[in-house]
């Protein structure tokens, strides 16, 4: 039930972010140059990352590139190798002859999983998560969906684009399916022009057609042979933007001038991939960014560079690359007409955070993401001097068999969300359930569990 909810208070948020006080915290240049430089190793690079095209083209190399700065590396530069979609991050390190260099291999998620398994790279970037079939095969190393294996970077959306000229601003999920598969082929049966529908995709080993597969295409639905498949998300946006019948499906951070189209899931309202929609995972295409390492890792460069990404500072790169961050934001409610009356007076005088917290098992428990974003959650207030009292949690429920129950369970989310924090510290008064009104996806099978089963965060600022 709602408790203890005190009047409208205003505060002044603190412009300048103050450092994690857990393991959240960047490394400062505790070693001196002299140190690091005596510590590199005597093979080329300090580490290597393997896997995803969405992430290894842009944000891992400015993530090394942060990274290496913040160890004292100076003249870092970024440079492609003669191997299509590899690159090379490299600085010098002052007072010494000695380079840093660390290589990004991106030739799709997949890949990153068998660099792993052969020891030819110590992280492994997928844009979708692992599989069973993954696991299983690198089990020997350790459990791979444990927060000590599975690193959440970054939040990505799937952005569905046609060509600018388009006039079609909204399809449902399910729509998109039809028209990838095949089933509808032509603009004027969604309202567009006489033009016969252009596809375009990316290839089988990227983490982005994994992810569009699993979320649009289901298993039912197969891509259509017409479509054209790339390994770049960039030169997919690029073909795109140059074919009036063309649509597509690429990460935000490359949509490249493109008509992007806001998507409902069934009967839930139709969303952009705006950074908000993103950062709480409610857009239907939103995604996450995983780095996968082994339990039994030695290399140290690769350790803190994973603990780098997690920071505030690494964070920031996620947001200066075109991609969303876990660091947490305000945003003021929106003013739509879809939203119940009885939600909005709910939150009025309150501002939504771009932290949404979602469970791995059953209705309860936290997943590997809402772990470490209760660190951020508790650094939130702390730098902005949020009361424990001016924090609401709202819990929701998939569909259940009846209203009560689906209030119940509702509850019970946000109760599990308010113990953890507890556990941190802090005492939340404020939470309460909408069981399962305001739903963000379909409701059957596991995906619309975990869509629909959420708690948000408020705050009276």
């Amino acid at each position: 039930m709602l408790v203890n909810l005190r009047p409208q208070r205003f505060i002044i948020l603190l412009l300048i972010p103050l450092l994690f006080s857990s393991h959240l915290t960047a490394n400062q240049n505790t070693d001196s140059l002299t140190s690091f430089a005596n510590e590199l190793p005597d093979r080329e690079y300090l580490f290597e990352i393997h896997g995803s095209n969405t992430i290894g083209a842009v944000l891992a190399p400015n993530m090394v590139s942060a990274y290496l700065k913040n160890k004292g590396v100076c003249n870092i530069l970024i440079s492609t190798t003669d191997i299509v979609n590899e690159t090379v991050v490299e600085g010098t390190i002052l007072n010494s002859s000695r380079k840093a260099k660390v290589r990004i291999a991106a030739h799709g998620s997949s890949t990153g999983f068998k660099s792993l398994l052969n020891g030819s790279g110590q992280i492994a970037a997928a844009s979708r998560a692992i599989k069973a079939k993954e696991i299983n095969k690198l089990k020997q190393f350790g459990d791979m969906t444990s927060v000590r294996n599975e690193h959440i970077v970054g939040i990505d959306g799937l952005a569905v684009i046609t060509h600018a000229s388009n006039p079609i601003k909204q399809l449902t999920k399910q729509t998109i399916a039809k028209v990838f598969s095949g089933k509808i082929r032509n603009w004027n049966q969604l309202g567009g022009p006489d033009q016969t529908i252009t596809l375009y995709a990316r290839d089988d080993k990227s983490g982005t057609w994994d992810t569009f597969k699993q979320l649009v295409l289901g298993k039912g639905l197969p891509l259509h042979s017409a479509a054209q498949r790339f390994e770049s998300n960039d030169e997919l946006a690029r073909s795109v933007s140059n074919d009036p019948s063309g649509i597509g499906f690429t990460g935000i951070a490359s949509t490249n001038n493109t008509n992007i189209i806001a998507i409902s899931d069934g009967e839930s309202r139709a969303l952009m991939p705006t950074k908000l929609n993103i950062a709480t995972e409610d857009y239907p295409l939103a995604r996450r960014l995983y780095m996968y390492t082994k339990s039994d890792m030695t290399n140290p460069f690769a350790k803190e560079f994973i603990k780098f990404s997690e920071t505030y500072d690494g964070q920031q790169v996620v947001t200066e690359t075109g991609f969303v961050s876990q660091n947490i934001t305000t945003s003021i409610p929106e003013d739509d007409a879809t939203i119940p009356s009885s939600f909005k007076q709910l939150v009025e005088g309150y501002q939504r955070l771009s932290v949404n917290f979602r469970f791995s098992e059953g209705r309860t428990k936290l997943d590997n993401k809402a772990e470490r974003d209760l660190d951020r959650l508790i650094y939130f207030m702390d730098s902005n001097n949020i009361p424990n009292e001016d924090i609401m949690l709202i819990g929701y429920s998939d569909k259940q068999s009846n209203e009560l129950r689906a209030q119940l369970i509702s509850e019970l989310r946000a109760l599990s969300v308010k113990t953890a924090i507890k556990r941190r510290g802090k005492t939340i008064r404020a939470y309460t359930g909408y069981g399962q009104y305001m739903p963000l996806a379909t409701t059957s099978g596991d995906k619309g569990v975990f869509k629909n089963g959420r708690v948000e965060v408020w705050a009276r600022l």
